[in-house]
């Protein structure tokens, strides 16, 4: 194994597979099942989920409401996606454990660092809901902080494409992939892989960040394992 430790930036939108909102538990059962493969080969796992399936916060302030307000509602979203894809883990086997950076006892664990490292630790899956607890922050600078606090080897960002591009490959059939890039390159560029904050973050701490297709089986093994599968960003 190259990663002993690894956090997992799911979108919400993945969730949905070909539905038009909402979450495909066929998704969740193939993810759980990549998981499951990966935890039982000794890797730690945290995951970060989105909520665009369900509310995006950027959505409701374009449409006015009050941003502050419309983020705390789409943070509200990535919960329910968390407590979703507990369900699917702890039901391929793996013990999981959700924690809320709003906290909502009934539901979930509060989010605190030294109990999430120690669950991790325990070879429990960590999922991360309600964003970094902040509006005006996207799930992916909070990918990108979690992993910083709980000392990830890397960031995997599973997508509905196979990496980056130089642009939108849906729109341009020449679009060209990049299998490498550096932080710098993204920071300086219009590439649309994740928002400014969460790259910066990633470089100044030396987390290299790998995007890949979430809709491929084995996906995840592959990566863990170090193999050559979508585009890495780092140094």
């Amino acid at each position: 194994m190259v990663y002993q430790r690894v956090l997992l930036k799911l979108s919400g939108e993945a969730l949905m597979g070909e539905k038009p909102y909402g979450i495909d538990p066929a998704i969740v059962h193939s993810i759980s099942q990549d998981v499951a493969q990966v935890v039982a080969q000794g890797t730690q796992l945290a995951i970060v989920v989105g909520g665009g399936n369900i509310f995006r916060g950027l959505k409701g302030s374009a449409e006015g409401m009050d941003r502050a307000t419309a983020d705390y509602v789409g943070m509200l979203a990535t919960v329910m996606n968390a407590i979703t894809l507990q369900d699917g883990l702890e039901r391929a086997g793996i013990p999981t454990r959700v924690q809320t950076a709003i906290e909502m006892q009934e539901v979930a664990e509060p989010y605190i660092r030294r109990r999430a490292i120690r669950h991790l630790e325990k070879g429990r899956v960590v999922v991360f809901g309600g964003g970094c607890g902040n509006p005006f922050f996207t799930t992916d600078t909070t990918a990108a902080l979690r992993a910083a606090e709980i000392n990830a080897n890397v960031v995997f960002k599973a997508t509905k494409v196979d990496g980056v591009y130089d642009r939108d490959p849906n729109r341009f059939h020449d679009a060209v992939k990049y299998d490498s890039l550096s932080y710098q390159r993204v920071l300086s560029g219009e590439l649309g892989v994740m928002d400014s904050t969460a790259i910066a973050l990633c470089k100044d701490n030396n987390i290299p960040i790998v995007v890949f297709d979430l809709f491929e089986p084995g996906n995840i093994s592959k990566a863990v394992a170090g193999e050559l599968i979508g585009s890495r960003i780092g140094n």
